[in-house]
């Protein structure tokens, strides 16, 4: 007896294992600027790592879509976003669209004492059910670390600028 497609069970190496990263980092800024530093889909090339950033015309929105191309040691993947929710200057959330990276990621902008917090968290469905897992176990410390780097670059940036400067060194 066959099963109608919309009840077969997926095999092992369809299921998708969800799994929650998040980071946080203290910026010497308002949160205003940080917002608007995170927010510069471009600028994000200058900070996060081993990644260049592209966006579709049409300005800040939801539905505003953007793909970020991560290149390491010659390898690579094209991670296509849609903003879903945007709520400047605290929150930014994208649904990450392509073959490689789904799930959702937020960009969130907080007071601190002396400036912003910016958290970035990652809800991601990794493909290949439990070999997927295994496999982002493995890779999961270099990946923080990257993501932990990117932050602190993102920080130096900040608050390197003069006061009054926009994320593309515009006044």
């Amino acid at each position: 007896m066959s099963v109608p497609p919309d009840q077969a069970r997926p095999s092992p190496l369809e299921r998708r294992v969800t799994l929650h990263l998040e980071e946080r980092v203290a910026i010497a800024a308002p949160p205003e600027v940080v917002f608007a530093a995170v927010s510069d889909w471009q600028g994000q090339s200058a900070w996060v790592a081993f990644t260049t950033v592209t966006v579709e015309p049409g300005g800040h929105r939801v539905g505003e879509r953007l793909t970020a191309v991560t290149r390491l040691a010659g390898l690579g993947f094209a991670d296509p976003m849609e903003v879903t929710r945007w709520e400047p200057p605290r929150r930014v959330d994208v649904r990450h669209l392509g073959r490689v990276v789904r799930g959702t990621g937020t960009f969130m902008v907080g007071p601190a004492p002396g400036g912003a917090w910016f958290t970035w968290a990652e809800d991601l469905d990794l493909p290949l059910g439990p070999a997927g897992r295994a496999g982002f176990a493995a890779t999961r410390p270099a990946f923080a670390l990257m993501l932990r780097r990117s932050l602190r670059r993102l920080a130096r940036q900040v608050e390197s600028r003069p006061r009054g400067v926009g994320p593309s060194g515009v006044r």
